[in-house]
């Protein structure tokens, strides 16, 4: 089994931070949390936080993004923008009818996911080439289930370890982050998963390195076997 974290490792880039700033084309006002989430991105990629300062942090800085999201008009535009698009396209019936009415739930999730889904659409070849997905592959990621499971969908990759949010009450439910991550992992595959090789981008995932057979740190496209 391999096991790859997302983003800087398979992704060129930080996505979240990339779909906050996708998000702007469609509602200026989300960068009035440009500062908090700039500061904790840099502490995350510095390991200058603990898990409990990351918790509450991330958490806030969740809570107050996805309250304008759900609350903006442009946002809202794009949901039915794309929900027109199915029904014009004529796809009754279709699988993507099935979606629908997902997108055109008037609520966050539906909102969201047209804004994930609009996103992956220009970001996909961000996806650095070297990948080469596996269906048992595993990603392994402190970004959310709610943005990377897109991505992870379109590769075939069907398992993912992230972390996660309530669309109902916008609360960070689970924060992957650190020594939640080898936690989390053993959880879901159970306490005997093998880990054949584990692909990182941070010396932060040490632990998972320690668990798994081999162990490698990739730079952009360059990939160093570190155990």
């Amino acid at each position: 089994m391999r096991v790859f974290d997302f983003d800087g490792t398979i992704y060129d880039g930080e996505s979240l931070f990339d779909l906050y700033l996708f998000s702007a084309r469609y509602d200026m006002k989300v960068f009035r949390h440009i500062a908090p989430v700039l500061r904790y991105a840099i502490k995350y990629k510095l390991g200058r936080a603990t898990l409990e300062q990351m918790e509450r942090g991330v958490g806030k800085v969740a809570r107050r993004y996805l309250r304008d999201l759900s609350m903006s008009r442009g946002i809202d535009e794009l949901r039915t923008s794309r929900l027109d698009a199915v029904a014009k396209a004529g796809l009754d019936g279709d699988v993507m009818v099935a979606d629908a009415s997902v997108i055109g739930a008037d609520d966050l999730t539906g909102g969201l996911r047209s804004l994930v889904n609009a996103f992956w659409d220009r970001n996909m070849r961000k996806i650095k080439p070297w990948y080469d997905p596996r269906p048992d592959d595993v990603i392994l990621t402190a970004s959310f289930d709610v943005t990377v499971g897109e991505a992870c969908r379109r590769l075939g990759v069907e398992r993912l370890i992230a972390s996660t949010i309530d669309p109902e009450t916008f609360e960070v439910t689970y924060l992957n982050f650190n020594t939640n991550k080898p936690k989390r992992l053993r959880q879901v595959l159970g306490p005997d998963a093998v880990i054949d090789e584990f692909y990182t981008d941070s010396k932060f995932d040490q632990p998972m390195i320690d668990m798994a057979r081999k162990g490698f740190m990739v730079r952009g496209d360059v990939i160093t076997q570190v155990k």
